[in-house]
C-alpha cells in the first residue's frame, strides 16, 4: 500500500502491500509458476485461483521466481505508490528474464486495465495483461506468448464468479482460508477505483460456497473468511422458469447461517461491510450462531457528514452511529474495526476532528489508516481538486494513529482477567515455545506451548496481560 499507511491490526490483512508467494508443490512434470499478490484479501484469493487453473494444465510451483519459467504480479491499484512497487518489482523480473530466455513475465488483477498499455508497449515490462475476470484464458494467452506475440485480455464480466474452480491454497497454515462469495462492486465510492477495475456486483451459488467451506472443513481447517467487496448486498435466487423452485432470495444473512451450519467447529468470518447495506438480520445471524465471529470491519471514511457525501458514501454521521449502537446491542461483545481516510479533498480541519470525535464515539479495536491519495479515473479525480497538502494531510494521519493506538490498547485491556477460546493458528513469530491464534473478537493472542494441544485445536486462554495489538496469557482447562 501507500508509505503513509499505518495498521495497529495483526490479522492476515496486514499482509496488504506485502508479496505473498506460491510454495512449491510437488506435481508432474512442467512449466513452473511464481506468483506474487499485493493488496486486499481479494486479490490473494484470486492468485489461489489462478494457481488452480495453472495446476490443472500441468504447471508446477515454485517459490523463486529466478527459477520460474511464468511469472504473475498480482497487483493493486488503491493506493498510489502500490504502482511503482509493482513495476520496481517487474524490473527485477526483467533481469532474470534477461539470464533466462522464454521466461514469460505477466501482470494480473486491478492494475491491469488502466495500466495495460504502458506495461505492454510503452515500458516493454510485461509480456502478458490479465484482469481479474479473465483468469480462465491463461492457457491460450500463455500459448500466444510463446508464439511470440503480446497478449491481453482485461474484458470484464457481469456473470464470472469462478464458483466451479477449486482454489489452490497458497501459503496457507492449513487451518484458515478465504472463501470468494460475490465479485464486483456496485457502490461508486468517489475515491475508489474497484468498481473500474472489478466490474459490476454479482454473487456467487451460495450451494457451491456451502460446500467449498465443508471440503476446507473436511482437509482440516477451521475457520474461513467469506470476502466480497461488499458482503451484505450479497443475494442470489434460481435462475430458469422451472416450477416448484423456491425462488426466494438467499441474503448474506442467510448464506451466513449456511455456512456456520457446516460444522459448530468451523468458526465463519467476514469482510467487507458497508454501512449502508448491514441490517439487523445480519446482526441477528451472528448472536444466534457461536461460530460465526464476534468481529465486523466497519470502514467509516470520515466522520464528517459533508464530506461523506463528497465521498459518495451514501450514509451520513448519525447513520454510521446508529448501526455502530445496534451492533453493541445485539451483539455486546462484538468487536469493530474500520477504514480512515485523512486529507480527502476540501477537508477542513473541524471535519477533520468530526473524525477524531467519531473514533472517540465507537473505539475502534482496529483500524486502516490511510492519507487520502487521488486515483485517475475515480468519481473524485473527475471532479474534485485534491487540495489538501501533504504535510496536512500526514499530520491529520498522525493524529488518527496515536488516538487509534490508544483505544487499540484499551479495547484489549478490557479482555485482560478474561478467559477466550482461541483457534491456535501456530506457532508465534518470536518463538517457538509460543503458540498464537486469535479469539472470537480477531484479537491475536499468544501463549506458552502445550503439548496437550497442536495447530488447527482450539484451547482455552487466560489473557493475563498485553501490548497494543496482542493478548498474552496461558492455557487454562
Amino acid at each position: 500500500m501507500i508509505e503513509t499507511e499505518m495498521s495497529l491490526k495483526e490479522h492476515d490483512e496486514s499482509r496488504q502491500g506485502e508479496a505473498v508467494m506460491l510454495g512449491d508443490k510437488e506435481k508432474a512434470s512442467g512449466r513452473k509458476l511464481y506468483i506474487e499478490s499485493y493488496g486486499c484479501q481479494m486479490n490473494f484469493a484470486d492468485s489461489e485461483i489462478v494457481a488452480s487453473i495453472l495446476l490443472d494444465k500441468g504447471f508446477s510451483t515454485t517459490s523463486d521466481y529466478k527459477e520460474a519459467d511464468v511469472v504473475f504480479i498480482n497487483t493493486c491499484s488503491i493506493r498510489e505508490n502500490a504502482e511503482q512497487r509493482v513495476r520496481n518489482r517487474l524490473k527485477e523480473f526483467e533481469s532474470a528474464k534477461s539470464k533466462k530466455p522464454g521466461m514469460i513475465v505477466g501482470v494480473l488483477g486491478c492494475m491491469a486495465e488502466r495500466l495495460k498499455s504502458k506495461f505492454l508497449e510503452e515500458e516493454k515490462l510485461v509480456d502478458v495483461v490479465v484482469g481479474p475476470d479473465a483468469y480462465r484464458d491463461l492457457p491460450n494467452l500463455i500459448e500466444k506468448v510463446d508464439d511470440g506475440t503480446r497478449a491481453v485480455n482485461v474484458l470484464l464480466s457481469r456473470e464470472e464468479t469462478y464458483a466451479d474452480i477449486n482454489p489452490v491454497r497458497l501459503n496457507t497454515n492449513g487451518v484458515t482460508a478465504f472463501i470468494s462469495i460475490m465479485r464486483g462492486c456496485d457502490n461508486m465510492c468517489s475515491f475508489c477505483v474497484v468498481p473500474f477495475t472489478r466490474g459490476r456486483e454479482r454473487s456467487r451459488d451460495p450451494y457451491s460456497i456451502v460446500q467449498e467451506a465443508r471440503d476446507l472443513f473436511n482437509a482440516g481447517y477451521r475457520e474461513v473468511t467469506l470476502l466480497g467487496q461488499n458482503v451484505d448486498s450479497y443475494k442470489w435466487a434460481p435462475q430458469g422458469d422451472e416450477a416448484g423452485v423456491d425462488r426466494t432470495p438467499i441474503t448474506f444473512a442467510k448464506l451466513l447461517e449456511m455456512v456456520a451450519a457446516v460444522d459448530p467447529l468451523l468458526r465463519v468470518r467476514f469482510s467487507t461491510s458497508h454501512p449502508k447495506d448491514i441490517t439487523n438480520e445480519v446482526l441477528y445471524s451472528i448472536a444466534k450462531h457461536e461460530n460465526i465471529c464476534n468481529y465486523i470491519h466497519l470502514p467509516v471514511q470520515s466522520g464528517n457528514s459533508r464530506v461523506l457525501e463528497l465521498m459518495n458514501r451514501t450514509y451520513d454521521r448519525s447513520w454510521y452511529m446508529e448501526r455502530v449502537d445496534a451492533i453493541k446491542r445485539i451483539i455486546p461483545d462484538c468487536a469493530i474495526s474500520t477504514d480512515v481516510i485523512t486529507g480527502f479533498c476540501s477537508e477542513t480541519e473541524e471535519e477533520h476532528q468530526d473524525t477524531l470525535s467519531m473514533m472517540d464515539y465507537v473505539q475502534y479495536d482496529y483500524a486502516y489508516m490511510f492519507a487520502y491519495s487521488e486515483r485517475p479515473g475515480t468519481l473524485a479525480a473527475k471532479r474534485y481538486q485534491d487540495d489538501i497538502p501533504e504535510e496536512v494531510k500526514k499530520r491529520r494521519l498522525t493524529e488518527v494513529v496515536e488516538k487509534q493506538r490508544a483505544h487499540s490498547l484499551f479495547r484489549l485491556q478490557q479482555q485482560v482477567g478474561k478467559t477466550h477460546k482461541v483457534l491456535i493458528e501456530g506457532f508465534s513469530k518470536r518463538s517457538d515455545k509460543d503458540y498464537c491464534g486469535r479469539n472470537d473478537q480477531n484479537a491475536m493472542v499468544v501463549f506458552p506451548v502445550d503439548n496437550r494441544y497442536k495447530v488447527g485445536d482450539y484451547a482455552y486462554v487466560l489473557a493475563e496481560t498485553c501490548t497494543s495489538a496482542t493478548l498474552i496469557g496461558k492455557i487454562v482447562d
